[in-house]
């Protein structure tokens, strides 16, 4: 690019962002736009204060409101994500997949093996904690309509994968790849009104992009709160496993209000190492945790149960992708539809971290970097602990699924109570299974401090108009808003507080799912600009590379007739 080009693209980016910031509020220590801001916050109050002061209704239209989804819109959450797995695939392997990210002249800013430890820290967290054990054994248990097979154990550990999968993978690597080539392709602010801009052109930095950016902030508030819900209450049923805390309502209220607390202490200290420290750690805890399990339960089973799994996973992929279920829509709606609308509202949080790391990479490294690495590893978490817990099911008679049917979130421990009582010696039973209950509860306490702060940082950067910086109390305002929405669905369903955390994200996931399709389109537009560019500067320096090859072969052949 030469010196003109460049200044000219500073130029635009310079009056592009002088469009978006000059209207932010810049008072009282903040940094924010307003009517994001004040859109995202005041729908978010309101519903608070509905539901606080009206529970009884609340929880009728709540569950009223997921019914009428489920059974009228479910195909959106099917359809869209199939849809972007295709769209991934064709990005990967057409000639779009050799757009770079950040120009032609751009480097990568980590190695493969950092950016890879990277994409597997986004992918290992709460949801992974809380479902490894429960959901592998519920399907075992209750024969799922997907994955057709003779054998019960295999059937549902295909079904997690599907689950676990390239899904929530696809929609994060097109989300991914859209917010870093408008970022560091087309110098736009890292937000997602920046992602529409081929669309609607500078509409974006006004109303319009308020519209959409405020859509991101409320399916990012309700995803981390529905992974902060799960958490607190998998934190809850641990504490009660080991030292008698009582589970109830009440107590994981408490619990999301101290662990808050530490997380904006977090973000007021602004050390970027110690969340970097964190965040490190908790990968190295997962990865012993999982190492210890592996080696004191059925390895062989595991093992077997993994390879036979995968294979019915990529067997029966596609049929069981575009499965929509035609009559009665409860396990569908409880499980399927629920998990894709929480990967469409997580997918602001992981996209945004993607992005940040993926700068100098092909489309097509990211693409499929993103869906196979993370997905494998997905694969081997699960068998590990979903293939131990059906293990130690049948060897207690099914006594194991009892006990978790309707309690979830102790799932884990009463599998590693059952582990080391099938497993250990008689001497070292209370022992392995005190520790290892203690590593999984200091596990998902830093799993839910590190996500409420990292996503009170994404959130509040949306609010600012994608700023790289932020002021430490608008980080703190969100963290703490972001508590108080994972406590209100706790509190609005009581006892039902799973159903009440599924209906808030498939609520939210919904207008979210459609933003994602129509910022597919804008995706795809502006990566065929961005390929013609760059296969032009690619032809425009391969002739002159030959021009200057000629140029000294004719000084060459020029000298040799001199010499003659």
């Amino acid at each position: 690019m030469d010196e003109k080009q460049l200044l000219e693209e500073q130029r635009i980016q310079a009056e592009q962002e002088e469009k978006l910031y000059k209207r932010n509020f810049t008072k009282f220590g903040l940094d924010m736009n307003l009517n994001v801001s004040l859109g995202a916050g005041l729908l978010i109050l309101i519903f608070s204060l509905y539901a606080l002061f009206n529970l009884e209704h609340a929880n009728e239209m709540f569950f009223l409101v997921q019914d009428t989804i489920i059974t009228n819109f479910d195909w959106v959450f099917i359809l869209s994500s199939n849809f972007f797995i295709i769209v991934c695939i064709f990005l990967a392997f057409s000639k779009l997949g050799t757009v770079r990210l950040g120009g032609t002249d751009s480097e990568t800013e980590f190695s493969n093996f950092g950016w890879y430890s990277m994409l597997i820290s986004a992918g290992m967290g709460i949801g992974l904690m809380f479902w490894s054990v429960g959901e592998p054994l519920y399907h075992a248990s209750q024969t799922p309509p997907i994955f057709a097979s003779s054998n019960a154990t295999h059937a549902a550990m295909a079904t997690t994968f599907f689950h676990w999968g390239l899904h929530p993978w696809g929609i994060y690597a097109l989300i991914s790849l859209a917010l870093a080539f408008f970022t560091y392709n087309r110098k736009l602010p890292l937000s997602f009104r920046s992602v529409f801009y081929p669309l609607f052109k500078d509409k974006v930095f006004g109303r319009l992009g308020d519209v959409i950016d405020t859509i991101a902030v409320l399916a990012t508030l309700f995803g981390l709160a529905t992974s902060l819900g799960l958490g607190v209450q998998q934190i809850n049923s641990g504490l009660n496993f080991l030292i008698g805390i009582p589970f109830n309502v009440t107590m994981q209220v408490i619990l999301i209000v101290v662990i808050t607390f530490i997380a904006t202490l977090s973000v007021v200290s602004g050390i970027d190492k110690g969340v970097k420290f964190l965040s490190e750690t908790n990968m190295k805890i997962a990865g012993v945790f999982m190492v210890a399990v592996f080696l004191l339960g059925p390895t062989g089973y595991i093992l077997r149960t993994f390879s036979n799994s995968l294979g019915l996973y990529l067997n029966d992929f596609v049929s069981s992708s575009f499965f929509i279920s035609m009559g009665d829509k409860s396990w569908q709606g409880g499980w399927s539809v629920f998990y894709l609308a929480w990967w469409i509202s997580w997918s602001p949080f992981v996209g945004m971290f993607i992005a940040r790391i993926s700068k100098g990479r092909t489309i097509r490294e990211v693409v499929l970097g993103v869906l196979i690495i993370p997905s494998l590893l997905s694969f081997i978490w699960l068998s590990v602990f979903g293939g131990t817990a059906i293990f130690v099911n049948r060897e207690m008679q099914g006594g194991l699924f009892s006990v978790v049917e309707n309690n979830l979130p102790v799932a884990l421990f009463e599998m590693l109570s059952g582990l080391s009582q099938i497993f250990a010696a008689d001497m070292f039973v209370g022992v392995i299974r005190v520790v290892l209950s203690i590593v999984a509860t200091v596990l998902i306490i830093t799993y839910f401090i590190t996500s409420s702060d990292s996503g009170s940082l994404v959130v509040s950067k949306i609010t600012s108009g994608g700023k790289e910086t932020s002021p430490v109390r608008q980080k703190v305002f969100w963290a703490c808003l972001e508590g108080l929405v994972a406590a209100i669905l706790l509190i609005i369903g009581g006892e039902r507080a799973l159903q009440a955390l599924q209906t808030a994200v498939i609520t939210t996931g919904l207008p979210f799912a459609l933003v994602l399709v129509l910022m597919t389109f804008s995706l795809i537009k502006a990566l065929q600009v961005s390929y013609t560019r760059q296969k032009r500067i690619k032809d425009i320096s391969k002739f002159k590379r030959i021009a200057d090859h000629l140029k000294v072969f004719d000084k060459n052949k020029a000298k040799k007739n001199e010499l003659k």
